[in-house]
């Protein structure tokens, strides 16, 4: 392969970015064992050829990695345990994704929350949530806006009610 996709995932509560995950997802697809074991080492040891894999992390890449093989395939997934709250911003950039960013990071200030805040532009990343409009807002991983940027009274009630399941400050 002469060029490596890089799609982000998310490890241990944290963002890292995975070359040829599409592909390490396919080979896993045929494999003749549909045992979650199985397909975490198949995934593993395709995504270790072109990225590094801390020994004492391996556990973690692998349930994420098996939590991105079973997006992908649309099979049912356990809810994600967060360290804090994540939100995302999915939109390619115009100007209504553009307020809505900055409508969420002025309301995190004001409350003073803490929150990872990540503006998802790349169109393959946008593909991954099935969206079909934008832009949307995405609380640990909840869809809770498609289509328009929201009145600031409701960002923040999805905010605290987000926060109040983290119970973090």
């Amino acid at each position: 392969m002469a060029e490596n996709n890089i799609s982000q995932i998310r490890i241990n509560g944290r963002l890292v970015g995975i070359a040829d995950l599409d592909h390490a997802i396919a080979k896993a697809a045929r494999l003749d064992s549909k045992d979650d074991i199985d397909i975490k080492k198949c995934l593993l040891n395709e995504i270790s050829v072109n990225n590094y894999i801390p020994p004492s992390a391996q556990n973690a890449y692998a349930d994420a990695l098996l939590r991105e093989f079973k997006i992908a395939h649309g099979l049912p997934v356990a809810e994600e345990l967060f360290e804090g709250m994540n939100i995302e911003v999915v939109g390619m950039g115009c100007a209504r994704c553009n307020q809505l960013e900055i409508d969420v990071r002025d309301l995190l200030s004001e409350m003073n929350i803490t929150a990872g805040l990540r503006h998802v532009t790349d169109f393959k990343e946008i593909a991954r949530y099935n969206l079909l409009g934008s832009p949307a807002l995405v609380i640990n991983n909840k869809v809770v806006s498609v289509g328009d940027v929201p009145p600031k009274s409701k960002i923040r009630q999805w905010i605290i009610e987000a926060h109040q399941r983290t119970g973090k400050d």
